[in-house]
């Protein structure tokens, strides 16, 4: 199975402190919007527990 998950992806670059500006799906596309939520939800929970060690 080689479907792609761009939701995944996203959430797989922020863990890999990919910035956000990479996502490789074209601007407006329902992929791009996808990997943006993924990555957005992963780095904004990212930084929620490093301010917490703080």
């Amino acid at each position: 199975m080689t479907d792609r998950d761009p939701f995944a992806e996203g959430e797989r670059a922020a863990r890999e402190n990919i910035p956000s500006e990479a996502n490789p799906y074209q601007s407006g596309s329902d992929e791009h919007a996808l990997w943006s939520a993924g990555h957005e939800k992963t780095a904004g929970a990212m930084e929620a527990r490093e301010s917490e060690g703080s």
